[in-house]
């Protein structure tokens, strides 16, 4: 039996139809004929059903010739058509094209084939590459570079400066509900899967779905198209890997951002971003910066975070140091455990100091120390404890230095030179606040009670620690702590 082959991935106007495509090969045959048709399914691959059931009859013997209209409805692929091709010849099966007038049976047919292919697939590779370049340069120059509109965005037009019209995305009547999910997501004990059944009752369209799930949520969320992309946004994709279309002085809290480039599926979608690239959009965001980033870290340590101005870990983070290099301490978790490892050495591999001090024997045995000062200090001069503004503007300082010292090891000269400049600016700042506290003391009445250490919060345990301690100094098994008392 003979068959006939049909494909169409899209209906055009300048597109043969499939029927136009079954009476084009009708036309040439006598003899009985079956049509294998796939309508809807691109030829860059052979993953199409009728396609499939083609070749399952002609292992089965059922087929002895097949027709196309043309042969890239068969086959996009040089690499595919040489695959199939081999089947074909292997069952005896011939291979004729109606529009370019050759079969397999003959070697000009053969030749011809060889040569035909060779070109659609240039074609192909062209088009596609032309299309991929005119999406980055979209991107590059801020305009939207393509598909739909992103939840919360419909796409408009916006002139570049030159006079010409460029599409660009516009907040629609869904941009209440991203700003919603952010600030839900944000608190605490509030989940992914909590966020979803929530938006799910209340009925609020999700985008291209029925319900809302987590992965819809996760997609949104991790989207730079909502953030107003300023300074901490640019380190923070710095310290991705990312590459930059813009400076860093352009990065001016009000317009947001696009990670453009093509992902491995097999790599992780969020944080191998090393052959992705960064470019500020002519849109503007309305997500604040430090709200995006709080998500993101939530996201990226995939469980609640506490306060925002509460530490992480440890009450002494910021105030350790390594003994070597002088380069902040991180305190790494594994599971119950707490390891310290110096940041130059896990960011950079420029160290070969290795911290093996135990982190809860070392905040009690500062504790201690902490509580007899604390109780040494006579009445009049006891300070009150760190009001919450002052505690949570320290741990946003504190964090911002770590985000710079983690950008360090991704950064070129120029960028080094500016996170330098900034780590030396925030620091000015946690000095100063830590200036003003210790100005800010008062006088406690007869009677009135000692600061008892161990009962204070996170974020006041911290600024206690930095009036009193200057720093903490890790080398393999010993600390020192340098006192400013």
């Amino acid at each position: 039996m003979v068959a006939i082959y049909t494909r169409q991935s899209i209906e055009k106007k300048d597109s043969l139809s499939i029927q136009g495509q079954i009476d084009l090969c009708a036309r040439q045959l006598t003899e009985e004929y079956k049509v294998y048709r796939d309508s809807g399914y691109s030829g860059k691959n052979t993953r199409r059903p009728a396609f499939q059931r083609l070749l399952q009859d002609i292992e089965k013997g059922l087929i002895t010739k097949v027709y196309v209209y043309r042969l890239d409805r068969f086959s996009r692929s040089i690499m595919d058509f040489g695959q199939v091709w081999e089947f074909l010849r292997a069952n005896r099966v011939e291979f004729v094209s109606v529009t370019e007038q050759f079969d397999t049976s003959a070697p000009m047919g053969r030749a011809m084939l060889q040569i035909i292919m060779v070109f659609a697939q240039l074609e192909r590779e062209t088009t596609a590459e032309r299309v991929k370049d005119n999406y980055y340069q979209r991107a590059a120059l801020g305009s939207w570079p393509g598909g739909p509109a992103p939840y919360g965005f419909s796409i408009g037009r916006t002139p570049d400066g030159n006079g010409h019209a460029v599409p660009a995305l516009r907040k629609n009547e869904f941009a209440p509900t991203v700003e919603r999910i952010f600030l839900r997501y944000a608190q605490e004990d509030v989940s992914l899967g909590l966020l979803a059944r929530e938006l799910t009752a209340e009925h609020s369209p999700p985008p291209r779905r029925d319900v809302w799930d987590n992965v819809t949520l996760s997609r949104l969320l991790r989207s730079p198209l909502y953030v107003m992309a300023d300074e901490d946004i640019y380190l923070y994709f710095q310290g991705k890997g990312l590459r930059f279309s813009n400076d860093v002085r352009d990065f001016d809290g009000s317009h947001a951002g696009m990670v453009i480039g093509k992902r491995s599926r097999s790599a992780n979608k969020y944080n191998d971003l090393e052959e992705q690239h960064f470019s500020l959009a002519n849109h503007s965001g309305f997500i604040s910066s430090e709200l995006w980033l709080h998500c993101q870290w939530k996201l990226d340590h995939n469980r609640q975070l506490s306060r925002a101005n509460q530490g992480k870990h440890s009450w002494l983070t910021g105030l350790m140091k390594c003994a070597a290099c002088g380069y902040s301490v991180k305190v790494n978790r594994d599971g119950e455990r707490f390891y310290l490892i110096c940041s130059r050495r896990s960011n950079q591999s420029a160290c070969g100091q290795s911290i093996q001090v135990d982190l809860r024997a070392l905040e009690h045995g500062i504790e201690q120390e902490l509580c007899r000062l604390l109780e040494d200090c006579p009445p009049e001069t006891a300070e009150k404890p760190p009001d919450g503004a002052r505690a949570e503007q320290l741990a946003k300082i504190e964090r911002k230095i770590q985000r710079l010292i983690h950008a360090l090891s991704e950064g070129s000269d120029v960028t080094i030179r500016y996170i330098n400049r900034q780590i030396e600016r925030l620091e000015q700042e946690k000095n100063q606040l830590i200036d003003a506290g210790a100005a800010g003391r008062q006088a406690v009445s007869p009677g009135s009670e000692q600061i008892r250490f161990c009962e204070l919060t996170m974020p006041q345990k911290k600024l206690v620690a930095a009036r009193f301690i200057e720093r903490v100094e890790l080398a393999g098994e010993q600390a020192t702590v340098k006192w400013r008392v």
